[in-house]
């Protein structure tokens, strides 16, 4: 022997233990060697951002995590309350800075532009845009790297918005499929209640629009993320998919042409943490300008 002894940790006993231990290491790795010591995650109510913190927290020190709660015109008053549980479980400073002025402040600046044109999804990024720029100012002002919350699932249809919730220095769940999402914020929920129960049970929804849910626009996130799947990390065609998995051929086809019109939005994401078998980015590199789906 050396003489030297080290402690041997034991392997995980799962697949999504093994992918949590996974996110904290890249976390804490990538916030470090980049020279930052603290981060802002902005808190939305909903599990991506509950999970992003709750990882922050684990890999960095509570006292190392701010979270920042940036309520608008159509947030419900129950994912403000969820928001100020996870940073009370988690033991994170936790700040409320609502948008809904600066919002009707833009709107007042653009009326004259916009006319009697409908409101649409343009509104709905203005605020997505507005918290990006709120996070971007506080880590500026204190030296804080803003980890960005979007899931893979999300990033892979371009459900997403520049320069609004993309924005960020690290995007640390990029990689992980929504589904997977669930399985770790139940996986760190297992000793006791640190992701508030309403988070993992409440339809997901960027309350960007009343009554807002992801369903609106997308298909249930268990067939979304097998199609996923099977075109990213397993190069399946629209019909090998469709054969393999009995679905609808008009879903997998726009699933995938959402996935390729949406490249020149991953391009501008944040650098996320590998931890599936193919991740965007330097793993998979497609045209921007493209006519596949025609």
């Amino acid at each position: 022997t050396t003489g030297h002894s080290r402690e041997i940790h034991p392997g995980p006993e799962s697949e999504v233990e093994e992918v949590y231990r996974a996110l904290l290491l890249g976390a804490r790795d990538y916030v470090t060697k980049c020279g930052f010591k603290k981060v802002i995650v902005g808190l939305s109510g909903g599990i991506d951002s509950s999970l992003v913190a709750t990882i922050a927290a684990d890999a960095l020190g509570p006292e190392n995590v701010t979270g920042v709660g940036m309520p608008g015109p159509y947030s419900s008053p129950g994912s403000l309350r969820d928001a100020e549980a996870l940073a009370r479980n988690l033991g994170i400073d936790f700040r409320v800075i609502p948008i809904s002025p600066i919002f009707e402040t833009y709107l007042t600046t653009l009326d004259p532009a916009f006319g009697s044109a409908p409101r649409d999804v343009t509104e709905e990024n203005i605020q997505a845009r507005i918290r990006g720029t709120v996070l971007m100012g506080l880590s500026n002002k204190f030296a804080a790297l803003v980890l960005s919350t979007g899931n893979k699932s999300e990033l892979a249809v371009g459900y997403c918005t520049l320069y609004g919730d993309m924005a960020g220095g690290l995007a640390v769940i990029a990689d992980v499929p929504k589904t997977m999402v669930y399985k770790l914020a139940r996986y760190v929920n297992r000793a006791g209640e640190r992701i508030p129960q309403a988070c993992l049970e409440k339809a997901p929804s960027a309350e960007l629009r009343p009554n807002q849910t992801d369903q609106d626009t997308l298909p249930p996130y268990d067939i979304l993320d097998t199609i996923l799947k099977a075109y990213i990390e397993e190069n399946l065609s629209a019909r090998e998919i469709t054969e393999k998995y009995r679905l609808d051929p008009s879903l997998v086809r726009e699933t995938i042409c959402r996935v390729n019109r949406a490249e020149y939005k991953r391009q501008q994401a944040p650098p996320t943490l590998k931890v599936t078998a193919k991740a965007f980015g330097i793993g998979r590199r497609y045209p921007i300008a493209q006519k596949f789906c025609d």
